[in-house]
């Protein structure tokens, strides 16, 4: 009864927040797979650390080496973009080096996404 009164967009965005619900604990659980390259701390492997990426421009820790793709990037680690580059790096940023072929999980992604909040 009550969805009947509410209007096409509000339903959109009631959706789209209901899919984007986070989960930090579960991304802490999924970020098992992103470990074997990258640390949750500022250490690097393969992969930079990622303390302090959210909100960080792509490509700027100043002690690793990236992809002249991630170094020339504009991009800056929010929601957004963290969602498209999980879910498929190299079509979000083309020349990334990063091998991983993304998550096509949208749950899973914003759990990750709510758990790189968390390193500060």
């Amino acid at each position: 009864m009550f969805l009947r009164c509410l209007s096409v967009p509000t339903l959109a965005m009631l959706a789209v927040a209901g899919a984007q619900t986070q989960d930090a604990a579960a991304g802490g659980m999924a970020f098992q797979q992103c470990a074997e390259c990258h640390s949750p701390g500022e250490s690097n492997g393969a992969g930079p650390g990622l303390k302090g990426v959210v909100g960080r421009r792509a490509g700027t820790k100043a002690d690793f080496v990236y992809s002249p793709a991630l170094a020339k990037s504009e991009l800056v680690w929010n929601d957004i973009a963290l969602d498209n580059f999980l879910a498929n790096p190299q079509k979000a940023l083309p020349g990334t080096t990063m091998q991983y072929p993304g998550d096509d999980d949208p749950k899973e992604r914003a759990d990750l996404v709510a758990y790189l909040k968390t390193l500060k």
